[in-house]
């Protein structure tokens, strides 16, 4: 990591117009986490100690959306929009304190690369005084070119703005930019308003830069680094390329998917080696796989941790706190919310354990129900380790079954049931030999004089 003080300062003040949304632009989640939260993600692990947040519309739902992605982050208030350099001189006392470098970036960016930021920041390091981010689209048109000649960036040119010759430039600018903190206000401060809109253009500062006989160079990255969103179109663009980063990333490590493409990641899964996904599963943000799990079709998973051995699916869904230990297994049609399953337990179908502690090697029949919420409460059920719970059972909480006890199927268990007993828990069977005759006659009745009517 580069020994520098770091200032990232962010662009977050799109108003989503254009995403005809509610809320702010790059609030937006691509992998379950804003589209700002992945750019400040990115400025952290790239070594940047400070954030400055420029905002318009949402500021507070913008700041605590990146707090927890970094050690210092100020706000600040861009209240007219006159332009990307308008809006990074919005941080003015922010960039005032004096850092080594400075980081301009956008908050619906959400694929910026770490490893491309820091190597913005090495070439400042380097002895550059300004580096832009470029980048060759398949189509330049639309993007500013980069002018270059020895290795030397000269200036950013519009598309709209760009003679014949220029155009024929590949090379575009990506938008972001590292400058020296000794010079980032001074160049700042001398962009002029001569655009045809009235606006103060950034990219203004490398012709700047290069007039006072500056360091200005580029830095090429990849495409997908600098794809910014102002649509849902977008948005969805910037979904596909993120998930399709990730899988690339588990399969190298060791994960199989049979049908990738079918597989849906959030930005914190963990998943260990010598797992396998079948297709069609999600995973919602906070879950944690370790290696060696197979998780079978159309299986749901959030906020879950599962061990090793374990086995998930067909259909089945781990929500929030469920944490499934060592060889255990969570069959078709299960779902598990805040609750423990022990090394070896199986609750293998139609089941739903909520809030409960099932101990290890217990075994859950099919229809079992823990009733954990009387309307206001939840309620804990313990199952004790080698318990057998019978199918279709109704365990009322607060209620607890001990080690090796047995529950009869089709019981409704409201009382504490001790290690090594069997419970039944259900009303006793009658029967009335010859009496579905004469239901029989008189539910036939019933139907033909509603059809006489």
């Amino acid at each position: 990591m580069i020994e520098r003080s770091c200032l990232a300062i962010i662009l977050a003040a799109g108003e989503g117009t254009r995403m005809k949304s509610s809320i702010s632009k790059v609030l937006h989640p691509v992998g379950g986490l804003p589209m700002v939260a992945h750019a400040v993600r990115a400025a952290t692990a790239a070594g940047v100690g400070s954030v400055a947040l420029v905002v318009g519309r949402g500021a507070e739902e913008v700041e605590a959306a990146v707090r927890p992605f970094a050690s210092h982050v100020s706000l600040h208030l861009q209240a007219d929009r006159l332009g990307t350099a308008h809006a990074v001189l919005a941080a003015r006392e922010e960039i005032a304190k004096g850092y080594d470098d400075l980081i301009v970036m956008f908050g619906d960016t959400p694929l910026i690369d770490a490893g491309a930021l820091a190597k913005a920041r090495a070439k400042l390091a380097g002895g550059a005084d300004i580096v832009v981010m470029g980048f060759r689209p398949a189509d330049p048109a639309g993007y500013g070119r980069l002018v270059e000649h020895d290795n030397k960036l000269f200036a950013i040119i519009e598309d709209k703005e760009a003679d014949a010759d220029q155009k024929k430039i590949g090379y575009c600018n990506g938008g972001l930019m590292a400058i020296s903190g000794k010079h980032a206000l001074s160049l700042l401060e001398s962009v002029g308003n001569k655009n045809s809109k009235g606006e103060y253009y950034l990219t203004d500062i490398v012709a700047i830069g290069h007039h006072r006989g500056l360091h200005v160079v580029s830095l090429e990255v990849d495409a997908a680094s600098v794809l910014g969103v102002n649509t849902r179109v977008e948005l969805a663009e910037a979904e596909l390329l993120f998930q399709n980063r990730i899988r690339k990333e588990m399969m190298l490590a060791g994960v199989t998917m049979t049908a990738p493409d079918t597989v849906f990641f959030s930005w914190d899964t963990s998943i260990g080696a010598e797992t396998r996904i079948e297709p069609n599963v999600f995973f919602g943000p906070g879950v944690t796989i370790e290696g060696g799990v197979a998780i079978h079709p159309f299986c749901h998973i959030e906020g879950a941790r599962v061990a090793s051995g374990s086995e998930i699916g067909p259909f089945a869904r781990l929500r929030p706190g469920a944490d499934m230990r060592a060889n255990s297994k969570a069959g078709n049609f299960v779902e598990i919310k805040n609750a423990v399953i022990g090394e070896g337990a199986k609750v293998n179908h139609l089941t739903y354990i909520g809030d409960a502690d099932v101990g290890a090697k217990a075994n859950i029949g099919a229809g079992t129900i823990t009733c954990n919420y009387d309307g206001f409460n939840k309620h804990l059920t313990q199952i004790g380790a080698g318990a057998f719970i019978g199918s279709n059972t109704a365990l009322v909480a607060p209620v607890s079954v001990g080690a090796n006890a047995i529950i009869a199927a089709g019981s409704v268990i409201t009382k504490n049931v001790p290690d090594n007993a069997v419970a039944f828990g259900r009303a006793r069977q009658e029967i009335h030999e010859g009496r579905a005759i004469v239901l029989h006659a008189q539910n036939k009745a019933i139907k033909e004089a509603k059809k006489a009517k």
